[in-house]
């Protein structure tokens, strides 16, 4: 009975604030009718198209990712390789020889296997860039090779460099 008095007295005393709570209750769900109404209602052709594109973007995605995917998958297998140093190395003189490779030539060799760019060669060695190219190409014809890791891989089993 006490709470029931307490409530009246509130009513009472913020009847304004509590009329208009309703009113705003009552226009909100006016408001949400309306725009169910439009969303649903009125723009169903709309709506029906956007979810067939989501479908066809979603089928477009997945077909994409089933066609591009490799069919073969790289298997990377580490190996511990134990290099044993050899001391006492000393360059292959008869091959040198035998070749008729040039003590410049074994210097561009050996920067081709410290892994320089023709350029950082010919800066090191104070020479143009086409000095270089004519000292790699005669290499590469000495060696009967095509390229510069084939060269470095010859020469090594050669004993000409490291």
């Amino acid at each position: 009975m006490v709470f029931y008095l307490f409530l009246l007295n509130l009513i009472k005393k913020h009847k304004e604030f509590i009329g208009y709570g309703i009113s705003m209750a009552v226009l909100l769900l006016i408001l949400r009718w309306a725009e169910y109404h439009f969303l649903f209602l009125k723009s169903q052709t709309e709506f029906y198209i956007g979810l067939i594109a989501l479908f066809f973007t979603l089928l477009g995605v997945w077909a994409s990712q089933k066609l591009t995917k490799p069919k073969v998958e790289t298997v990377v297998i580490e190996k511990e390789i134990i290099v044993q140093k050899n001391l006492t190395f000393s360059v292959n003189q008869i091959e040198l020889e035998k070749r008729k490779i040039s003590k410049r030539e074994l210097e561009v060799l050996e920067l081709m296997a410290e892994g320089l760019s023709n350029q950082e060669i010919a800066s090191r060695l104070f020479v143009s860039l086409n000095t270089i190219k004519t000292h790699s190409s005669n290499l590469f014809d000495k060696l009967d090779v095509k390229r510069r890791t084939q060269a470095i891989e010859t020469a090594k089993k050669l004993e000409l460099i490291r």
